[in-house]
């Protein structure tokens, strides 16, 4: 196929005809920009976290059937996916070497040449140490061995300059001592979200309708949402409380002056792998805004 970048890219793309043949299994940066390009602009994304229906948030529908078939060979070469995960792609307390899509946090610690070999190992996780924190706290050290920091091998339809990452954690991230027992179901349903970097409201839910004609192809409408209503005032603090330590942390990896980030972690229903949890980041830096 032969594309040419966007006049506006500054994302060190060169502006010139190039040939982007199109693999199976992950996807480059060269392949995301030519065969998947985004469907949804910064604007659209902010206002899908901000919904209340983190469902919203969608893969190109051309990579998800990529990543369905990878994920096939994922399962028979490794057992499973969370066999997969735990015991060669997550590598607790490492910057993320094995990436395709390589973030720019990680550009002084990144090898040169990354040579990616296959573990079969069906090791579970090994239990915590007692001195563990009981829940994920905003003062984790990034290179804890209860974290592993990694960029998202199939990102979700965003413009290419938008870093997709993914924060895995060994300790949990829902916690009764965050989550009063009031708001506890609405959690369940809608999950945590965030913003930062910015003084700026996020898209009110309310310009939700403005947005949805990225969302057709998924056949998505405001009838088939699902999200709670707006509770009290009260009520909202506590939602917004009980994501503090997930903001904390955020804003110490991707300071405020340099990103701007929207993050969420998805409730149970929408979780791809049950019992990993795990935080998306979208992150852009301010040069691009």
């Amino acid at each position: 196929m032969t594309i040419e970048p966007p006049l506006n890219a500054t994302d060190n793309v060169s502006q010139k005809v190039v040939q982007v043949p199109l693999r199976t299994g992950l996807p480059t940066r060269e392949e995301l920009l030519a065969h998947y390009p985004a469907k949804f602009t910064w604007h659209q994304l902010k206002t899908f976290v901000n919904s209340g229906d983190l469902g919203l948030l969608k893969r190109d529908r051309a990579l998800q059937k990529r990543y369905d078939v990878w994920s096939l060979g994922i399962v028979k070469e490794h057992g499973s996916m969370v066999n997969y995960l735990i015991n060669h792609r997550l590598q607790w307390g490492k910057p993320d070497t094995l990436s395709l899509l390589p973030s720019a946090l990680d550009n002084d610690t990144r090898p040169k040449d990354v040579s990616i070999s296959s573990s079969k190992s069906n090791q579970p996780l090994p239990p915590l140490p007692q001195d563990a924190p009981e829940y994920f706290k905003a003062d984790i050290p990034v290179d804890s061995d209860f974290l592993s920091i990694i960029q998202n091998d199939w990102p979700y339809s965003v413009p290419i300059e938008i870093e997709h990452t993914l924060i895995w954690s060994r300790v949990p991230i829902f916690h009764p001592d965050l989550i009063p027992a009031e708001i506890d179901a609405r959690i369940q349903q809608d999950g945590l979200c965030g913003f930062t970097g910015t003084d700026e409201l996020p898209p009110s839910p309310s310009t939700l309708p403005e947005c949805l004609p990225a969302l057709a192809e998924w056949g998505i409408t405001m009838e088939n949402l699902v999200r709670s209503p707006k509770g009290s005032l009260e009520v909202e603090e506590m939602v917004r409380n009980a994501g503090r330590e997930i903001d904390g942390f955020v804003k110490r990896r991707w300071v405020e002056s340099e990103w701007e980030t929207a993050w969420f972690v998805n409730p149970p229903r929408l979780q791809s792998v049950r019992g990993l949890a795990h935080i998306h980041v979208f992150a852009k830096k301010k040069q691009h805004l």
